[in-house]
């Protein structure tokens, strides 16, 4: 079916002079609207506008000016159809076989701070996502291109074939479709976010991310289709917005690592190292040298370490890249990296080298939601960002801790927060010393985290312990003091709290109770 006439009304005017150029030199009639207009005389293309057509003027500050029947009645026509085409006679209205439309940009004008809502309405268009609705409903009779992108595509299909294929006619249809619905969610978004900020679980969840990257699986190879997506109104540090330096393509597994160790390295504001092994750190460092600071974390379990992730919140120079080298990690994570560093990190062809940029630290967000699928469904909450809240901390033991203590008592509980739980974390001197993560009893993650601490010759004397949740009976207190533990810092909220209490103060223990808990499953 050859292409007679087109339709052209875009905000974004990115390549639709060379485009208008081209239909015109094909003998394809084009009317067109407002700025399109005048974007394509002044290329010197031959255009009528919409008016000229309809036979009505713009009206309403142009918030008017498309949707009319000689319009949509050239767009929605049934060619096939006897009927359709009598109609379309008797009534004046000429076939429209192509539409280009692209739309006002509300998702950029809402992204600015001071964006009121009277100035996000006015960007909401209605006749361009009709239009493009239109047009991607009688895909089959009418091509519809609602990214400037595929001007070429459709322009080499013309010049080759003197039409557009029904394959491709139908991928624009669905991508014309998937315009819309990103550009409605977004509005959506906005607007209950203005008028219902309280409405957090909508009746509706509606969510749109675009895609940054195919993988080449997801945890396992049999899962074959996996892809990172992104919020596109997220612009904080994140592991989307993240550049690749170096290295082989990012596996999912690997990307679940990065957030996991960034997550927890964006608590910290000193020169800090976090080595992560499935989804868990398995080494946390704090130290004025980023060099000592690495050295350290990897101190904690070196054996865990292997094939893991280090994330670091300072730029890594010649010296530290040496030391990195010396092991197989797959994943190196900072701010920046040196040219030298880089150079000797290409050594090993599949490292990757991901740069996170400047990034504030601890890094402040907002508010948001996470996300996670279920069989048939998904599951919604507020992230936990929250540590603890002052009001509730309260030392519940007859000792109160020393000042040293209660530094070490807040980086165990920093550090409890990202791991897996059941989980236990023993800390001491800005360093993690032990970490047990995932048991099934909390007891087992305690002596778990003691055994890895002792297996390297290290003494849990004058450590803090931190539990991301209550203990629920005494054998972790007492696992803890046989060890040498001096301090613990748990939520708190057992029915046996008081007896979790009288054995730490039987042991002469200080015990802080947070009034938060940190489950991560």
């Amino acid at each position: 079916m050859a292409i007679k006439r087109a339709l052209l009304s875009v905000y974004n005017k990115e390549g639709i002079a060379d485009f208008g150029k081209f239909l015109s030199e094909q003998g394809i009639g084009i009317v067109s609207s407002g700025g399109t207009s005048k974007a394509l005389r002044d290329a010197g293309v031959q255009t009528f506008d919409v008016a000229d057509l309809t036979g009505f003027p713009e009206m309403m500050e142009g918030r008017v000016k498309t949707l009319h029947p000689k319009i949509h009645g050239g767009i929605l026509a049934k060619r096939e159809k006897e009927e359709h085409m009598e109609q379309a006679q008797s009534l004046g209205v000429g076939m429209i076989d192509l539409v280009a439309v692209n739309l006002y940009p509300f998702e950029e004008v809402t992204s600015l701070p001071d964006c009121t809502v009277e100035t996000a309405t006015e960007n909401i268009d209605i006749g361009g996502p009709t239009l493009i609705r239109a047009a991607a409903k009688n895909f089959e009779n009418v091509v519809v291109i609602s990214n400037p992108a595929r001007y070429g595509e459709v322009s080499e299909e013309i010049t080759a074939n003197g039409d557009v294929s029904l394959e491709t006619r139908r991928k624009l249809a669905v991508e014309a479709f998937m315009e819309i619905s990103h550009y409605d969610t977004v509005i959506e978004s906005f607007l209950r976010s203005k008028f219902f900020p309280e409405q957090k679980t909508p009746e509706y969840l509606n969510l749109s991310f675009r895609k940054m990257q195919d993988l080449r699986y997801g945890e396992n190879p049999s899962q074959g289709n996996a892809a990172l997506y992104k919020d596109p109104q997220l612009s904080e540090c994140c592991v989307p917005n993240f550049s690749q330096l170096q290295g082989r393509e990012l596996s999912y597994n690997n990307i679940l690592d990065i957030n996991a160790a960034f997550a927890l390295l964006k608590q910290f504001k000193e020169p800090t190292a976090v080595i992560v092994k499935h989804n868990n750190p398995c080494g946390v460092a704090t130290n004025g040298d980023i060099v000592k600071a690495y050295e350290i974390a990897l101190a904690v379990d070196s054996d865990a370490a292997f094939g893991g992730i280090v994330c670091l919140n300072r730029k890594v120079e010649k010296d530290l890249a040496e030391k990195i080298i010396t092991r197989f990690y797959e994943v190196i994570v900072a701010p920046s990296f040196a040219e030298e560093a880089l150079e000797i990190f290409s050594r090993k062809k599949r490292l990757r080298a991901i740069e996170t940029g400047e990034c504030e630290f601890p890094v402040k967000r907002p508010p948001q939601i996470s996300y996670r699928s279920i069989c048939g469904g998904l599951l919604t909450q507020d992230v936990d960002i929250l540590l603890y809240d002052p009001e509730k901390l309260k030392v519940v033991t007859e000792r109160k801790p020393t000042e040293q203590e209660m530094k070490d008592l807040m980086y165990a509980w920093t550090i409890c927060k990202y791991v897996k739980s059941n989980s236990i974390v023993y800390a001491r001197s800005n360093q993690a010393i032990g970490i047990g993560a995932g048991q099934m009893k909390r007891v087992d993650a305690a002596r778990l985290a003691a055994d890895i601490a002792e297996s390297r010759g290290e003494t849990l004397k004058g450590c803090a312990m931190a539990s991301d949740a209550f203990f629920p009976f005494r054998d972790g207190i007492d696992t803890a003091a046989e060890r040498g533990v001096t301090s613990i810092i748990q939520p708190g909220g057992s029915i046996r709290d008081q007896e979790v209490i009288e054995a730490a103060n039987e042991h002469g223990m200080a015990m802080l109770f947070t009034g938060t808990r940190h489950f991560r499953h």
